[in-house]
């Protein structure tokens, strides 16, 4: 008996392609915790989670879930999902504390006993390279605002590339960089908390360079047969109405949300609306010649982080917003239908879109769900049974979204589960639970919750049973 001791029904009624990779994810701030362990500096999250009123109740990722010293543990979680690959991410300071320079062996040691932990697991790695902790240091530098940041990515993706190169096969070099630009640097809810249209813009340009820098360093150390990918939070976009008005604010926000990346890394250029509505901000001129061929670095695939779909019409956004150039024509609308503990709508249809859209948009490009998942309010009852079956609907319906894509022509190649254990939930801190893992945070006990199980058997027959 395997996967969680899953009993496995003999009938599948969606089942899906045999080589599908069955996955669950995490990210390094939002888990490791040994903030300043073995040679590893402040992040920026290190910094902002400290700053008063930044993250609720004041919590920080010093020690989340643990798992930089229950490394083992965590493992024997995954093997026992019957998982075949996970995708975790490096803390960049935790290997290269000032974003310049040599490694810590520590760290980089760190790293190489995660790996092989998994490989003796039969399990495989995703490692992603950026999950939004940039060395502090860094960013008082200019972080990425600063065209230089994008040149010291691609000389630590060397370093990785170098250090795991012979242990993983996959890398992803960052991980929704839209939050990491105008969540960090527009709204200023999320680190490093700047409130500046203008820096937000020239943050994601840098950071479209930086992929493409990284890329290619990654190219430049890795065996030819390793994959190398980006994941994008797009935004799964609906105009309100057929109104001339509500049209324009779905295309603003598709252009900030979505075409701000796509466009420069899968065809080498801006999106000429965008430069039009952003115009009262910048002229674009930071973008300099060949950064936009640069951008455009070959991929092996796309991954795509998906929760809710968002509705909008024409009016203004509160500021300050992460809609650069588009906050003053748009406004967003509750979605009808259920919520999650985020309160975010329940819409698996989003899913379906998005990927359809990349279908006929990206011919060629396999796509990977790299983050799917929902927050609800868990807790372990009194015989330590953690039942979560709101989460078990979600991931139903949007597996069967996946399928459902699939059927219609869809590459998608696998599906990762967000998240493995409930963790540091960014300015939510502690207060937010997304994990198939239960995790009491006063003493660190992992219990699996029933969404754990059901996914097990999901994986163990592969494919969604009387669905």
């Amino acid at each position: 008996m395997t996967a969680l001791d899953a009993r496995t029904e003999p009938t599948t009624t969606l089942r899906f392609p045999e080589r599908f990779r069955w996955g669950t994810a995490t990210a390094a701030y939002q888990i490791e915790g040994a903030a300043a362990e073995d040679g590893r500096t402040p992040s920026i999250w290190d910094t902002f989670s400290r700053t008063p009123g930044k993250v609720r109740n004041g919590d920080t990722g010093d020690i989340a879930a643990d798992h930089y010293h229950r490394l083992d543990e965590d493992v024997a979680l995954m093997r026992r999902l019957g998982v075949t690959d996970y995708r975790f991410s490096i803390a960049w300071p935790r290997v290269q504390p000032t974003g310049r320079g040599p490694a810590v062996r520590k760290g980089l040691d760190f790293y190489r006993r995660l790996t092989d932990s998994l490989l003796e697991a039969g399990i495989r790695p995703v490692a992603t390279l950026y999950h939004w902790d940039l060395p502090q240091e860094l960013e008082d530098a200019g972080g990425w605002p600063h065209r230089e940041t994008a040149y010291r990515f691609a000389e630590y993706a060397g370093i990785m590339a170098d250090a795991l190169g012979d242990r993983v096969a996959t890398w992803t070099t960052l991980n929704e960089p839209w939050c990491a630009a105008f969540l960090g640097y527009g709204s200023g809810v999320h680190a490093p908390g700047r409130t500046d249209d203008l820096a937000a813009l020239r943050a994601a340009h840098h950071l479209n360079l930086a992929h493409g820098l990284g890329a290619r360093a990654l190219r430049g150390a890795l065996p030819g047969s390793a994959e190398v990918s980006l994941t994008l939070n797009l935004h799964a976009v609906r105009a309100l109405t057929r109104a001339p008005g509500d049209l324009d604010a779905a295309r603003r926000i598709d252009a900030v949300g979505n075409r701000i990346f796509l466009d420069p890394v899968f065809h080498g250029r801006l999106p000429e609306d965008l430069v039009r509505d952003t115009a009262a901000v910048t002229d674009w001129s930071f973008v300099r010649d060949g950064d936009l061929e640069t951008a455009a670095a070959p991929l092996d695939s796309l991954g795509i982080n998906y929760y809710s779909p968002s509705v909008v019409a024409a009016g203004s956004s509160e500021s300050p917003s992460p809609w650069a150039g588009a906050e003053r024509h748009v406004r967003f609308v509750p979605a009808p239908g259920p919520r999650t503990a985020m309160d975010w709508p329940v819409d698996a249809d989003g899913l379906h879109e998005l990927l359809v859209r990349l279908r006929d948009e990206l011919p060629g490009v396999p796509l990977v769900i790299t983050e799917n998942g929902a927050a609800y309010d868990d807790y372990a009852d009194p015989s330590g049974n953690v039942k979560d079956p709101e989460r078990v609907a979600y991931l139903r319906a949007h597996l069967a979204a996946v399928h459902r894509a699939l059927e219609d022509g869809a590459d998608v190649r696998g599906y990762f589960l967000w998240s493995l254990l409930d963790n540091f939930e960014w300015a939510y801190g502690y207060s937010k639970r997304f994990g198939i893992v239960h995790v009491d945070f006063a003493t660190q006990r992992r219990t699996p919750k029933d969404s754990a199980r059901w996914y097990a058997e999901v994986i163990a027959r592969g494919g969604l049973a009387g669905a």
